[in-house]
């Protein structure tokens, strides 16, 4: 008994077939094999054809069947992970109006900025714990008034995850989670916004219907299955946008836990067990995978530009040449906690919603041409790294969210041992390493929407931990020091 994810990025899809029995995926593929076209017509525009989303899965799928000889008969359920905030426009045909507004996509910020002025900050926050920003529900206002018989034709709205979902099964329907992160729904009132649909002038209508994220969201038709060469009648029963379904695919689902990634830029993303939000909206929260009206489980999610870019910046500039990251964290190690006073905050890579928005640019403090060395710069970066996630994740406590573990993958930044050693010494959080990907947690994902896996324990049970890192006590204080002159810093730029 097999379960079928599929992870629709910006970049490629993915597809993945993962065994029920062991857990572990059979075979993956991606397409394209090169990174897929953004269209962009102005500066600041990022669009693409919805339709190529459905030819890299239609790629993907073909792959992992042949590679592992999996009969389709033997995929029990599917589950779709996807591009977060993007808007897709379906005519009543299910036919595209046009190519989809996707996350990165600029151009409804001055929408998003009006509505809160016009609203109130107050009201925005307290029901939609967000500011409606440049989020789908602006995207679809840019469209209501720059391509008004485009937006006449609209029959239903839909995030990427749901057109996927609609070519799978021919049905039309979103989550509760999916409409969160759209800024569609009203957490005071546990129901579509109402007061921003009607702000908007939107016909409530364009909203698709709602079903768990957990639970049958439609059978393969007769047309995807010749397609995709499925077995009709197979169930989809678990979508999530990226960073949701990354932290599913991580087993963090309780308030305190947390999931990180740590690439070019870094997200952290907590789980609060309470309606809250934070006042100067320097993060975002989104109802979680499991939040239901019984059971509040959202999803904070603070997202940093300037993480591992700093640290390659510092590779390619700084570090003697020719070395390689390994190479560099045991250079790094040669400086004490602390990098002797050297402080660096990495924000050289755009404006930081932390931040408030300000584009401060990376800055280095603390230099001393007599005693300090690339390894001192080289540690220093690192730990302003980290020293960005230790802020958010205070802003985060500061909502309530007590953070006590920090799941991972083995990725990235979380390879160097500095890293994961400052990460731990100065959030006093165990950190815990594993081995996954966003297209096998969606098959999981499928497993519990589809009733194979009673839970998430049983579902993840299986879940390759590759490391736990304990914080060392005994540098706790040493941590907090640097922390703390790093944050002095901070209050110099912002």
């Amino acid at each position: 008994m097999f379960l079928l994810g599929y992870d629709i990025g910006s970049s490629s899809v993915k597809a993945s077939l993962v065994n029920v029995g062991t857990g572990k995926s059979v075979s993956s593929a991606f397409f394209p094999k090169t990174e897929a076209n953004i269209i962009a017509v102005r500066p600041g525009w990022a669009e693409q054809d919805p339709e190529s989303w459905w030819e890299y899965l239609k790629c993907s799928t073909q792959a992992v069947l042949e590679e592992s000889g999996v009969h389709p008969a033997e995929i029990k359920a599917i589950g779709v992970s996807y591009q977060m905030h993007g808007l897709v426009c379906v005519d009543k045909d299910q036919k595209v109006l046009r190519p989809a507004i996707i996350w990165c996509d600029s151009r409804a910020v001055p929408y998003g900025q009006k509505a809160v002025e016009v609203l109130g900050e107050e009201k925005c926050l307290s029901h939609l714990l967000n500011a409606p920003g440049n989020f789908t529900a602006s995207k679809l206002a840019w469209v209501k008034e720059n391509e008004p018989a485009v937006y006449e034709r609209i029959h239903k709205i839909m995030l990427p995850g749901d057109y996927i979902a609609m070519r799978l099964s021919g049905e039309i329907c979103t989550t509760v989670s999916g409409l969160s992160e759209g800024i569609f729904w009203d957490f005071k009132e546990n129901r579509m916004a109402g007061f921003l649909v009607d702000y908007y002038g939107f016909d409530p209508s364009l909203i698709a219907d709602i079903k768990p994220v957990f639970s049958e969201q439609g059978t393969v038709s007769a047309i995807a299955a010749r397609e995709l060469g499925l077995k009709e009648g197979t169930p989809v029963t678990y979508r999530a946008g990226d960073q949701p379904n990354n932290a599913l695919s991580l087993n963090v689902f309780n308030p305190g836990e947390i999931a990180s990634t740590a690439g070019t830029s870094g997200v952290v993303y907590g789980v609060n067990g309470e309606v809250n939000y934070d006042p100067q909206s320097r993060v975002n929260t989104f109802a979680h995978v499991n939040h239901t009206i019984e059971q509040t489980r959202l999803g904070v999610l603070l997202c940093i530009n300037g993480t591992g870019i700093l640290n390659s910046w510092v590779k390619k500039n700084i570090a003697p040449e020719g070395i390689s990251y390994n190479e560099m964290n045991v250079l790094a190690s040669k400086a004490p906690v602390g990098s002797s006073g050297i402080s660096i905050l990495p924000f050289g890579n755009g404006a930081e919603r932390m931040l408030n928005n300000k584009e401060t640019g990376c800055n280095i403090y603390g230099v001393d041409f007599n005693t300090h060395g690339k390894h001192h710069i080289i540690r220093a970066a690192q730990e302003g790294i980290v020293f960005s996630f230790k802020y958010g994740i205070d802003i985060m406590e500061q909502m309530g969210i007590p953070v006590k573990k920090i799941h991972a993958g083995h990725a990235n930044m979380f390879l160097s041992p500095i890293f994961r050693d400052t990460l731990a010494g100065v959030t006093g959080a165990v950190i815990e390493l594993y081995n996954t990907d966003g297209s096998v947690g969606a098959a999981k994902g499928a497993g519990i929407g589809a009733g194979i896996y009673k839970d998430n324990q049983e579902a993840f049970a299986t879940l390759d931990k590759l490391d736990v890192i304990e914080p060392n006590l005994t540098q706790a204080q040493a941590y907090a020091d640097a922390y703390d002159k790093w944050k002095q810093c901070i209050g110099k730029v912002v």
